[in-house]
């Protein structure tokens, strides 16, 4: 995006708007720090947003709803001595452009892979969070002979055994919110209905996001589109859950890794890659809900790390 500044007579009032624009792009694309770079790859029609930085075997980072890939910025730094960091915003979400169609878990896979093809890296290790997980497992099971390790963290995966229980949970009714009443509702209120995740699947709602982050995330949301795009996800649950089906047909033969917290889907987890996958890790994490990264930083980081 290309912003043209206006030069005003006073020198503070041009500061002040420059430290605005400054602040405000701040927090739509990731800032991982020195090394990094954020660029916008043209797929499908449109445009994902990718930051990339570090040097060695190449990780695929899949953020999860209520969040953007601003929430591997911690990981990312302790990984990219030793790994090149690849971290998109989900298509819809972030700084990637809306599809038109398409916005399901298979989809945003086979987009992000396109994304993950013009930056030049055709084997990667792949690791996703929330419905970040449900991309990267559709990415996993799509692109196998691409895919070297697979960590999943925290969430479920639709289609595959046990799914339904958590689908079906009427105290997850979030799955089924979507569409214009909820849009209208949601509308200019969305700091609100995202405390709802932030602070409830929390095992301690003082140890989950960081509120620089929660403002970057309600933010991205509250963009025209966005969180429309954001309750789309949700709407392709049965689709994914055919998708998936199908996918879990073939095993996955690279090693995975679950991890999820003990007071959110840690078990149901590792069940379920247990049941698409050989060579399966389960880690479930105490004292922890579902977001594990921000709650559990360092066993969280030190397991990746270890498993990657």
């Amino acid at each position: 995006m290309h912003r043209t500044l206006r030069l005003y007579s006073s020198p503070l009032v041009a500061l002040s708007l420059i430290a605005f624009l400054i602040a405000v792009a701040s927090t739509h694309a990731a800032d991982f720090g020195p090394g990094f770079k954020t660029q916008s790859m043209a797929v499908d029609g449109g445009t994902v947003s990718v930051t990339v930085g570090g040097s060695g075997p190449p990780v695929l980072l899949l953020h999860g709803y209520a969040e953007t890939s601003r929430m591997w910025k911690p990981l990312a730094t302790v990984l990219a001595p030793r790994f090149t960091i690849i971290a998109p915003d989900l298509p819809g979400i972030g700084d990637s452009s809306i599809p038109k169609t398409g916005l399901d878990m298979k989809t945003s896979a086979e987009r992000v892979h396109a994304a993950v093809n013009s930056l030049g890296y055709q084997k990667v290790r792949v690791v996703g969070h929330d419905i970040g997980l449900m991309v990267a497992y559709a990415y996993a099971a799509l692109y196998p002979q691409e895919v070297e390790k697979l960590a999943l963290m925290d969430a479920f995966l639709p289609g595959v055994g046990g799914w339904e229980s958590v689908y079906n949970n009427p105290g997850i009714w979030h799955f089924r919110f979507y569409g214009a009443t909820p849009e209208a509702l949601v509308k200019g209120r969305e700091r609100i209905y995202f405390e709802h995740f932030w602070n409830d699947f929390a095992a301690d709602k003082t140890r989950s996001i960081p509120e620089a982050d929660r403002r970057a995330y309600t933010q991205a949301y509250s963009r025209p589109g966005r969180m429309a795009a954001g309750f789309a996800y949700f709407a392709s649950f049965p689709k994914t859950a055919t998708d998936f089906a199908e996918l879990a047909k073939s095993r996955l033969a690279f090693p995975v890794l679950s991890i999820g917290g003990a007071k959110a889907n840690g078990a149901a987890l590792g069940a379920q890659a247990k049941l698409v996958a050989s060579d399966v890790t389960v880690i479930v994490l105490d004292n922890a809900g579902h977001w594990i990264l921000e709650e559990r930083p360092e066993e969280t980081i030190s397991a990746l790390s270890h498993f990657l």
